[in-house]
């Protein structure tokens, strides 16, 4: 696998090798508490000892990763043994995603302490399910971990699935189909690899949600049915919940996302959670998406470089900078001292008549208005999704979106001078629906002098009865917070706003009948307005950078 390695190495721009000589012990058995197998291999160079351990849990099998992880490091001066997760690939017992693994961690960990090849000195990295895997054992680990890198993850997985109070229907459907697909053969994971988009195409389409399971992979799965039963924050979501762990953790660490990650949020808020407890962690954000081939070339090159040097001490490669973001539209990386940048000052751009955008304060007017119907649910158009059904992901042109009656647009005139918005955007929407229970989706975007209206971050809010409460007249006030970006809005160019109820198959569609998610069936049509007068002034919040 060296030519493989090598190839990698070169077109990544890696650290140069050590050796090339790297032994696999297949298979290893790993006993768990309560005596199912876990199995893992481990990559390490041949005639070597005393090298640390790089520790790799996953649920998508070992043999690719392996290929490229395990021979990466291993020519590096690692040994890295890579675990399948429980249910998943040979390992036995059930899949359960998130449960438990903070027990098989620990677990693992024991028995890592117990082999003559280990020399004390513990590393660990991976991108998203492996990151969770991290972080559900970083805190106990203790001292013999010395440094890790957790990439477009976060620490706990209840706002991942629910965000905004609603569902991530589509990634979260197609994330059933593949780690199912790697519990079985190889010939239904090539079935399933062939099918998804048709499968996935009946089933975010299918109501009720709770039997969409059985379309995607054939059978019912407990997970995605506790997924849809658990929608509020309760003990089944707080057992493996470690976002409270997270600024115990002492050990460094390199945070990694995309500004079209569907975790960036969750990753900000971990990174928060270590700079404020004082543990100088690096962060990085790129132009990407969760699956982003940018993304996967930053991540290993910045994990080999971060655990050089926090583990082997060759810390030549390791910038100075903690933090470094990709600036869109700047096209450009730039270095900071924190995340957000200090000498940024946030400014109210708000909704107008005639769909305008400004920093003025609306005139008297009426509201907007536009008629949600979940027969016919608002589409997603790129975005933080994965996009298996080729709506794409990242930025995309939404101008055909925004000709549908369902969305609203507000757009600024072209721009006298370059803009930069970077830090959290948020939205403040005075709305009235006639219905209980509905959702409003904000998505900001920048309009070209093509006409080309370009998606840039965006949130959903879902809405039921008390909550929010409404202000004395009716009118619902809400808050919404759309993703963090870092982006330059070029002269000439104007800011967009959108309104609407939706972004299917991305997020659940809200049927309006405010029955169970699991089990809700009844469509009802949701009549939307939104207000744009000086008592309520709807806005945008953009941080400009100054």
């Amino acid at each position: 696998m060296s030519a493989i390695s090598r190839t990698i190495a070169r077109m990544y721009k890696l650290l140069p090798a050590e050796t090339y000589n790297i032994a696999v012990d297949k298979a290893l058995e790993i006993p768990m508490h309560d005596d199912v197998i876990l199995r893992a291999d481990r990559y390490y160079p041949r005639h070597k000892e005393n090298l640390p351990t790089l520790l790799v849990r996953t649920p998508y099998g070992r043999s690719r990763l392996g290929t490229i992880w395990g021979y990466i490091f291993a020519e590096r001066g690692f040994q890295v043994l890579i675990q399948s997760c429980r249910g998943t690939d040979d390992s036995e017992g059930e899949i359960s995603p998130f449960r438990g693994e903070g027990e098989d961690g620990m677990a693992t960990l024991e028995w890592i302490k117990n082999q003559n090849w280990f020399d004390g000195r513990l590393g660990m990295a991976g991108p998203s399910y492996m990151g969770f895997t991290q972080w559900v054992i970083a805190r106990d680990a203790g001292t013999m971990l010395k440094a890790f890198c957790t990439q477009v993850t976060t620490s706990e997985f209840f706002t991942a699935i629910h965000p905004g109070g609603s569902f991530a229907l589509e990634i979260f459907l197609q994330w059933v189909q593949i780690t199912n697909s790697f519990s079985s053969s190889i010939f239904h994971y090539l079935r399933s690899a062939v099918n998804m988009k048709r499968v996935m195409k009946a089933a975010i389409s299918h109501l009720p949600l709770r039997a969409a399971d059985e379309i995607v992979v054939g059978k019912p799965m407990k997970y995605w049915r506790d997924w849809l039963q658990h929608t509020n924050y309760d003990e089944w979501w707080s057992a493996d919940d470690y976002s409270d762990t997270v600024a115990s953790v002492t050990a460094p660490n390199h945070l990694i996302s995309g500004w079209y990650d569907f975790l960036l949020q969750q990753l900000l808020r971990d990174y928060d959670s270590l700079e404020k407890a004082g543990r100088r962690p690096y962060l990085t954000i790129g132009p990407w998406a969760h699956s982003s081939n940018g993304l996967a070339e930053t991540g290993l090159r910045e994990s080999l470089i971060w655990l050089n040097a926090h583990i082997l001490g060759k810390t030549e490669a390791l910038r100075t900078s903690p933090v470094r973001i990709y600036v869109m539209g700047a096209n450009e990386w730039r270095d900071l001292s924190a995340w957000p940048p200090s000498n940024t000052q946030n400014q109210h751009w708000y909704l107008q008549p005639e769909s305008a955008l400004n920093m003025v304060m609306p005139p008297d007017s009426h509201a907007s208005q536009f008629r949600y119907d979940p027969n016919n649910p608002t589409p997603n158009v790129g975005g933080a999704t994965n996009a298996t059904l080729a709506r794409g992901t990242g930025a995309m042109d939404n101008r055909k979106l925004e000709a549908r009656p369902d969305v609203l647009i507000f757009t600024s005139t072209p721009l006298e001078q370059d803009t930069e918005v970077i830090g959290p955007v948020s939205a403040e929407l005075y709305v009235n629906s006639s219905l209980a229970y509905t959702d409003f989706f904000v998505r900001l975007c920048d309009v070209l002098p093509s006409g080309e209206s370009m998606n840039i971050c965006d949130g959903l809010l879902r809405l039921t009865p008390g909550n929010p409460e409404p202000v004395p007249d009716g009118i619902l006030k809400i808050n919404i917070m759309l993703s963090p970006t870092a982006y330059r809005f070029r002269r000439g160019h104007c800011i967009r706003v959108q309104v609407s109820s939706g972004a299917h198959p991305r997020f659940a569609r809200n049927t309006g009948s405010g029955e169970p998610l699991a089990t809700a069936a009844t469509m009802r049509v949701a009549d939307q307005k939104v207000y744009h007068d000086p008592a309520h002034p709807s806005s945008i919040l953009l941080p400009i950078l100054l």
